[in-house]
């Protein structure tokens, strides 16, 4: 971390699971970040965790750059449906009339959809929440963010994907979530690469069964490709907003193209 300046962040999905354990990270050691989430209740007790000092919406520090300079670290609560390009962009605005710039984006919201549903039986409007969501959401974030990084001065920062396990390897019945997070893999890809005239590092992080409330039916036995319904190990969120701090504090010079963290023993090498 620069000592001069705070760094900020913004986490999308931060009023909950990985998006708050990343959010506190980053809060409790020194970066000011915006958290981007549909109910603002949430993201005031993300806040409240961290013990930061809470804002909300845009215009409301004394000025642009006023908490970046100080060198406080804040939390910025706007509430932000990633799938709706106006809020978006408000999000972003409020960040950049907040802080001045913005050094990271983790892309983090997303959707499970609905489990156990047969890809026959899915319905379309369900399939395009959840392509909304983690697909399109992602993106209009991202291209936000390069915006952003692209022209401020100086320029560059880092996006972060949360890609998933299922970047890789999908689990029965998950055909929108499995599709949207290999599609993040090539977004990731692309962003990378074009990011590199303009100091823009883009990498992903692929998470397998951290503990949140999302996987807490995993000890109690998920469906496997044999059929079987089997338990599976989860580890603590805290490991994997650790890693996520490290691939945030590397030089923009440096960049983990992507990472996987993982419970040790849970079923991936080999799943299936």
């Amino acid at each position: 971390m620069n000592a001069m300046r705070t760094k900020i962040a913004i986490v999308t999905g931060a009023g909950s699971g990985i998006g708050r354990a990343v959010a506190v990270e980053l809060l409790r050691t020194g970066w000011s970040v915006a958290l981007a989430g549909r109910r603002e209740d949430k993201l005031s007790e993300t806040a409240a965790e961290a013990g930061a000092t809470a804002g909300a919406g845009a215009g409301q520090a004394g000025g642009a750059g006023t908490a970046a300079r100080a060198g406080a670290p804040e939390a910025l609560c706007v509430r932000t449906d990633v799938s709706r390009p106006g809020d978006v962009d408000a999000l972003l605005v409020a960040v950049r009339d907040r802080f001045g710039r913005l050094d990271l984006l983790f892309n983090n919201a997303g959707t499970f959809g609905p489990g156990g549903v047969p890809v026959e039986e899915l319905d379309y409007a369900a399939w395009r929440h959840v392509v909304d969501t983690n697909l399109n959401g992602a993106f209009l974030c991202a291209q936000a963010a390069y915006r952003q990084m692209k022209e401020q001065d100086p320029h560059g920062g880092r996006i972060i994907n949360n890609g998933s396990i299922s970047a890789h390897t999908p689990r029965p019945h998950s055909v929108a979530y499995t599709a949207t997070k290999h599609a993040l893999t090539g977004l990731t890809k692309s962003l990378s690469l074009d990011g590199r005239p303009y100091g823009i590092a883009v990498g992903q992080i692929d998470i397998g069964n951290a503990a949140t409330d999302m996987t807490e039916r995993m000890p109690a036995g998920v469906l496997q490709a044999n059929g079987q319904l089997t338990p599976e190990p989860v580890m603590d969120v805290a490991d994997v907003a650790r890693t996520v701090r490290h691939m945030a504090e590397l030089p923009l010079e440096a960049n983990v193209q992507f990472a996987t963290v993982m419970a040790t023993a849970m079923p991936y090498v080999g799943r299936g």
